[in-house]
Order: C-alpha cells, then structure tokens, then sequence
C-alpha cells in the first residue's frame, strides 16, 4: 500500500465502533405507522416492508430515498493465491478491473439497470498481501490504510451503498477469516470459490489450516483476525460499511468474500451491521455458516458466486421496489377503501 492515506490505527476503529450512532427510531416508527395505513392487508408485501422501514430507520429519514445508490467495489491481490488456490491466476484480478472499467462485466449491465453509480478502487494490485500461511497477510498500518481508503467510498449524497470486492483468491482469504472469527473446521468455511477441481479444493482446505497454524493471535481479536488473513480489498470494505454508519448510509453487502470483511465488525460489536443487509446468498457452502453466525437473511437466493458486488447491485431494484410502495401506495382514507377484515 502507498503512503498517500492519513494515519489511522487499530484502536482508533476500535473507538469508532464505540461509538457508534443507533438507529433512528423516530423515523423508524414514522415509516411503521404509515405501513400500517396502506392499502393492502399487514404483512401483505412482506420483507418489503421491513425493508422500507430499514431504510428509514438508518437513512434517519422518511420516507427514505434511494434515487443516488453507489456500487463500490474493491480490487485487491493475495499472496496465498501462489498456492495453487484459485483456478484463476492474480493477473485476472487487473484484467477484471479494466473490463469493469471499460463496462463488460456483469456488475456493470446491473449497476445500468439498477441506475447506479459505479465506482472501482484498486489498491495497489502489483504488490499482493503476503501468504498468509507463513504470517500475517498486512501489518496494522497497511491494514488501517486500506480499511481508510475504504472509507471514502461513502461521499455526500450517497442514499445506498452497495458494496462488492474483486482479488483472485479472496475465497480462501474469506474462508480463514471466517475460521479465525467463529471457529469450527477449515473445511467448513472452504468452497470452490472459482471452482476449482478436487485437488484445488484440498490445497485450499489446507491453506486456511495452515494460516490458522502460522497466525494463533488472530483467534483473539476481529481486527488482528483481519490483518492476518484478510487482504487489502476486503479491509477496504470494513472500512466502507464503518463509514456508512456514521454517515447514516444504509449498506447492502455482497456474497462470501464481502460478508466476510463485514463480519469482522460484527465480532467486534453484534450491533456494527444493523445498517446493514445481506443482498444474496452465496453457494459457497461457507456463506451459509455465517449468515447463520451474524444472524442475516439474504435478500435474495439465485445460486450467484460471481462476487464483483453483482448480487448486491441487483438487490437495488428490491431497495428501490420497497421505497416506492412505501411511499406512493395510497392509504385506505386517501383512497376511501375500508379497513374491515384488514
């Protein structure tokens, strides 16, 4: 990582976790009342509406807006990827930036049609963390400058964020985190990824045994956890959905790899991600761990493994869908439609 970021420690972000701001339940109850005036039987659009009162509830507003949603997604390079990891080699992940940057990926046509703002941030993709089998990926400075850079993703007037991650191996990064964070088995957190064969699928199991053995203390600390295991991009999310709690932005989190980074701040304090939503669920058997493990329900189920922020960039229309009825549908007195039997 580079030098151009201001300083920022561990125990600064720890502080900011503190200190978090709540909810909003003024607001909050403000979009409950009205739903309960609209003209449709309770529960009738169901999570629709405990969408549009999230909405409310963490843009601090209501009715909540979503007309400049932004997809951030960030690029990075793993040293563990020279372990055989990945059926792809790291030079994908540059050349997967110059094809979000050109407009051929598939977050690009659903960030067009979701009408929203694209935006990619590449962190420093020639220099790969190190491997993580034989210690820590980042130290604490390069760690807390990625999760900084991260932070400026949430710039005014953004109402959404969606957030997604592109780096040839981040699976097997996603997979130690996660191993580090909830315990359990290596191969319980271990899928296909890009889908690799059966041997890779082994090197990859093996790899995440391996970074546990090599980096004990990460058991002990989400944000140690982080820098032994994560790389610079999925720092660089934590760092995103910090900076949208504190600027009252709601957060829609991709697959594995995203949650994962999000996960670190939830081990840190279980109310970090109430702002935010799971857009979908990964087939990567180790998503459905630790959905489980924070206690999140995906938006959506479509048998995705893409990453890119594709999921959450398709959940947008369901952001979108849930605000509109919130706020357009008529109530029962406008519309002079009785409430009996409702």
């Amino acid at each position: 990582m580079s030098n151009t970021q201001p300083a920022i420690t561990f125990e600064e972000i720890r502080a900011l976790v503190r200190n978090l701001p709540g909810p909003d339940l003024d607001a909050g109850t403000a979009a409950l009342q009205r739903e309960r005036q609209l003209t449709k039987p309770a529960g009738a659009l169901g999570r629709l509406e405990e969408i549009a009162q999230w909405m409310a509830t963490w843009q601090g507003q209501h009715p909540a807006e979503v007309r400049r949603p932004r997809v951030a997604v960030f690029a990075g390079n793993h040293g563990v990827a020279a372990r055989g990891v990945s059926a792809y080699p790291a030079a994908v992940t540059a050349q997967m930036v110059q094809n979000f940057q050109n407009g051929g990926a598939a977050v690009n046509q659903l960030c067009e049609v979701a009408d929203a703002d694209l935006r990619v941030y590449e962190l420093d993709l020639d220099t790969p963390t190190a491997d993580f089998t034989e210690g820590p990926a980042m130290g604490e400075e390069d760690c807390c400058q990625a999760m900084a850079y991260g932070m400026m993703a949430v710039e005014t007037g953004v109402q959404l964020l969606a957030l997604g991650e592109m780096g040839i191996g981040n699976s097997t990064a996603a997979a130690a985190l996660c191993h580090a964070l909830f315990g359990g088995e290596a191969k319980d957190w271990t899928g296909r990824g890009t889908g690799v064969d059966d041997e890779g699928l082994a090197r990859k199991v093996a790899a995440v045994e391996a970074g546990l053995a090599a980096n004990p203390q990460a058991k002990d600390d989400p944000f140690e956890a982080l820098r032994c295991f994560g790389g610079y991009e999925l720092a660089a999310i934590a760092g995103a959905i910090l900076a949208a709690r504190m600027a009252r932005v709601p957060v829609l989190l991709d697959g594995y790899a995203c949650t994962a980074a999000a996960a670190v701040l939830f081990k840190a304090d279980r109310r970090a991600l109430d702002h935010c939503m799971v857009a979908h669920r990964s087939v990567e058997p180790g998503h459905d761990h630790l959905l489980a493990a924070i206690g999140k329900e995906p938006l959506l189920d479509l048998g995705m493994r893409l990453g890119e922020g594709s999921g959450a960039a398709l959940a947008i229309n369901i952001v979108k869908s849930a605000c509109a009825c919130h706020a357009g549908m008529a109530t029962f007195a406008d519309a002079g439609v009785s409430t009996r039997g409702v």
